[in-house]
Parts: structure tokens; C-alpha cells; sequence
């Protein structure tokens, strides 16, 4: 069994500096290697990555660097493409794992072949707190998908985050990865997750898995701002319902409340929802696309897993 590590960066140098070691520590433990992706920092930041990188050269821990910023699921996806382990971890520069994080998640992986991946229990610091975090649940409401934080006491979950997870790499190159389409970040996650369910596969979330996630020190907060992503949001979520939703019924109710959305955000002056859709109908033909090659492997209704 071999596992490898993959962490997108993007002006990350201190939370490496931070969080590396710390991996190394655990993932020493397993045959595999750490592959870190920069997804086209400073000059500055890259250069001081190299340089701390470097004094790991006996730990097996690659760097990568891409021609041109792309965004998560791009970078993601190459780190992914170096690997050849059983399976990779996927950790954002922000997060630290616990000690022994992966034995849990390894057993369950071990023990059904058909489980795509398991999320982790991200213990997310947010104003000076400890939020628990990693399973989420979902529903469809007012013609479209609508998710939020669940409690950790169960198994089930709606999807497993792209930073603080491990999947099984023959899956994950099987559906094609994170989706381009959602760069430079939100939804990618959700949306493999829903693609792996549909085609039959299955997800966990495994509180004995433990990670810290600083996520007020990761790029999304530090580098964009909230009209941004507040924007980019919107276009995901828009994104998300016309690539994978194939029920009639579901769809006919996003049509039917897509006039009374449009309205109501020309009421309240929200620019973010509308560009959010204008910025996912310059898409549509990708989505399209993307939409026609994914079906082939679905075998589950899309009503049956929104009433799990």
C-alpha cells in the first residue's frame, strides 16, 4: 500500500514552513511521497519554497510549479497526475494534521473497495475558536443545491472537502478529477463528491481522522476579496445544477425559480448572484460538454441521493 501527499500553494511559504514537518512526520510512516503544486506564486514565495524544500531532499518531497496561476482544481488535478500511490491525501497549505490522522481513514478504505474516499475531522480555527468540521449535509431547495456544516457524530456525508481528505487515485482519475470548470476555487469538492455517488461509489467521514485548519491564514482569505468570492460562489453553485443535476423534476424546479432568484436579487442590488449567473452562462457550452462525457457513469438517481 503506498500514499502520497499532494498540497496546492499559492503564497503559502509560512503555513509550509509550518505544516510541513509536521506531515513528513506522519506520512513517514507509509511508502509514499509528498507533492506540493505551486500554483504560480510571488517570485519571492516561490523562491523561498525551493530554498525550504530543499533541506528535505532525503523525505521525498516533490515541487512542482505551474507556467501560470490556474486555481485549485487545476493544480490539484496535476499534483494527482505525478502520483502513482493507492492513494493521495489532499491537504491545503493551511492545514496540520494530528497524530496517527490516517489509520482510521486507511481502515475504512481497506475494508471497502468501493469507497471513493473519506473526509477528515477538520478542527477549524475561526476567531479565536475551535469549530468542528468535515461532514456536510445538503438539500434541494428553491431550485438548487443548498449546503451547510453537519454535525460530526455521524458517518454519513454529503461530500469530502478537496483540503482535508484522502481518496483512492484510480477513482479519482477514473471521474476525471476536480473540474476545471471550477476554478480558482468553491464547489470542486462538493461536485466530485456528487459525481462519485452518482456512479455508484461511496464517501465517509471519519472523526478519528484529525486535522487543524487554519482557515483565516489560507489564500482564499488573503488574496481575494468577498465580493469575489461571494461571486465566484454564485457562479459554482450555478455551474454545479446545470453539470450534474439530470432529474426532470429537479431541473424544471430550477427553471421554474430561476425568474424568482433573478428578481429578487435586482431588488435587493445584488451584483454578486448576477454575475454569478452571467459568468456561468458565458460557461455553458463547457458545461455542456462536460455534462455529456460524466453521464456515462452514472447509475444513481439524483433524487435518491438528495434524500440521503
Amino acid at each position: 500500500m503506498s500514499i502520497d501527499v499532494v498540497i496546492p500553494n499559492y503564497n503559502g511559504l509560512a503555513l509550509v514552513k509550518e505544516n510541513l514537518p509536521k506531515i513528513i512526520e506522519e506520512i513517514g510512516k507509509y511508502k509514499g511521497s509528498i507533492i506540493i503544486v505551486d500554483d504560480y506564486s510571488q517570485k519571492e514565495e516561490f523562491e523561498g519554497l525551493k530554498n525550504f524544500v530543499n533541506k528535505f531532499e532525503n523525505e521525498n518531497v516533490i515541487l512542482l510549479r505551474n507556467e501560470k496561476n490556474l486555481g485549485f482544481s487545476s493544480t490539484v488535478n496535476r499534483g494527482i497526475a505525478e502520483s502513482n500511490a493507492d492513494f493521495v491525501v489532499l491537504l491545503n497549505t493551511d492545514v496540520a494534521p494530528e497524530k496517527n490522522f490516517l489509520e482510521a481513514s486507511l481502515k475504512d478504505l481497506q475494508s471497502n473497495e468501493n469507497l471513493f474516499g473519506v473526509g477528515f475531522m477538520d478542527k477549524s480555527i475561526e476567531d479565536g475558536k475551535t469549530v468542528l468540521r468535515g461532514r456536510g449535509e445538503a438539500l434541494w431547495e428553491k431550485g438548487f443545491l443548498v449546503h451547510r456544516r453537519g454535525e460530526v457524530d455521524r458517518a454519513d456525508t454529503f461530500w469530502i472537502s478537496g483540503g482535508s481528505s484522502i481518496v483512492r487515485r484510480e477513482l479519482f482519475e477514473k471521474l476525471s478529477g476536480f473540474d476545471s470548470l471550477y476554478n480558482p476555487f468553491y464547489w470542486e469538492d462538493i461536485d466530485l463528491s456528487y459525481r462519485a455517488r452518482k456512479s455508484g461509489y461511496k464517501i465517509k467521514f471519519e472523526f478519528r481522522s484529525a486535522v487543524v485548519h487554519k482557515h483565516s491564514e489560507g489564500s482564499i482569505k488573503k488574496y481575494f476579496g468577498d465580493f469575489q468570492v461571494k461571486t465566484t460562489a454564485y457562479r459554482n453553485q450555478f455551474i454545479f445544477v446545470w453539470k450534474n443535476i439530470t432529474d426532470s423534476n429537479l431541473l424544471l424546479s430550477h427553471l421554474l425559480w430561476l425568474p424568482y432568484h433573478l428578481l429578487t436579487s435586482i431588488l435587493r442590488l445584488d451584483i454578486s448572484f448576477l454575475l454569478g449567473f452571467l459568468f456561468a452562462l458565458v460557461r455553458l457550452p463547457a458545461i455542456i460538454m462536460k455534462r455529456s462525457e460524466q453521464k456515462k457513469f452514472y447509475t444513481v438517481r439524483d433524487s435518491d441521493l438528495l434524500k440521503s
